[in-house]
């Protein structure tokens, strides 16, 4: 079965669906992240995270000094 990459406007709470898909990819590790379970993305950057480790890993590097 193929699945189709889905384009989000993510939200500070949710996401809307702007194209059907199964999936978006973590823009940190390049990863494909389910729909079902997408729970870590950036509002401001519209960015979506496979988890914490890579939210956190983009954050640090947006706040180097």
């Amino acid at each position: 079965m193929n699945q189709i990459k889905a384009k989000l406007k993510f939200k500070p709470n949710n996401f809307e669906i702007i194209e059907d898909g199964d999936y978006v990819v973590c823009a940190v590790s390049g990863n494909n992240i389910s729909l079902s379970q997408l729970t870590y993305w950036n509002v401001e950057l519209q960015e979506a995270y496979f988890s914490p480790k890579e939210a956190q890993q983009r954050y640090e590097e947006l706040n180097k000094k």
